[in-house]
């Protein structure tokens, strides 16, 4: 018979620098190769592979091979919801450069929190999904599909899995609720896959295309230039480098 659960194991797992970036860095939901975790963390590729190694053991990432290639991921949707609380309770670290600046601000307008949308952004879709009447506004859960239907999302198509279709989340840089859940997911891969949102190269960041703009406010009334200014195509905080996809 087991004992109690070993939370030890793993806080002591994630407790390292090092090791907290190479999460921080998969906690966008993309899998990446250890080349990618080295230059996150700032250390040599041979010590990223001895810290990879303990996340792998402690069953936090799993490791992807394509080819000669290996690339590793976040090992499921409860590790993030866990790494999204302890984001909620830990401190922001300071800000010690313009790229770091306009990154961090980026990120606070819209990012990706695994496989759903956080940020200001985040927020604010929640709170018009739920002033539509698709969700309820105390638990995030699913009232009405057919406000859904208009971003691209059918509800019904969604995998009966163990994971909640809807999951009320703290996002840590608004300090008010998100979607999160299958749903959550489903609604990131609809707002990609229309072209309404693109991922920001290297990082988390979100950026919302003009179509995305007209589309989500056609489709919930969501005016994303004053709600999450900075996740507009062409909004760059000072000292951000231009995203690739604006060259």
């Amino acid at each position: 018979m087991d004992g109690d659960a070993d939370i030890a194991a793993v806080a002591a797992a994630i407790g390292h620098p090092a090791r907290g970036a190479m999460l921080s860095a998969l906690f966008g939901g993309r899998a990446l190769p250890a080349t990618d975790l080295a230059r996150a963390a700032r250390v040599s590729p041979s010590t990223a592979s001895a810290h990879l190694a303990q996340l792998v053991d402690a069953g936090l990432v799993t490791v992807e091979r394509q080819g000669r290639h290996r690339y590793h991921r976040l090992a499921g949707p409860e590790v993030a919801e866990a790494l999204e609380t302890l984001a909620g309770l830990a401190p922001a670290r300071p800000v010690r450069s313009l790229r770091a600046d306009g990154r961090a601000r980026a990120e606070r307008a819209a990012r990706s929190c695994y496989d759903h949308v956080a940020g200001a952004l985040g927020v604010a879709l929640a709170d018009r999904l739920c002033a539509v009447g698709a969700l309820d506004r105390a638990s995030l859960g699913l009232l009405d599909p057919e406000p859904l239907r208009a971003l691209g999302v059918a509800p019904e198509r969604i995998p009966a899995t163990r994971r909640p279709l809807t999951r009320s989340c703290l996002d840590w840089s608004e300090r008010r609720p998100h979607l999160a859940g299958a749903l959550g997911a489903a609604v990131l891969d609809a707002l990609v896959a229309g072209a309404w949102v693109e991922r920001r190269p290297g990082g988390r960041a979100l950026v919302v295309t003009p179509a995305g703009r007209d589309g989500l406010r056609d489709a919930l009334g969501l005016d994303v230039a004053a709600v999450a200014p900075a996740a507009l195509a062409g909004a760059r905080a000072a000292g951000a480098r231009p995203p690739a996809w604006a060259a």
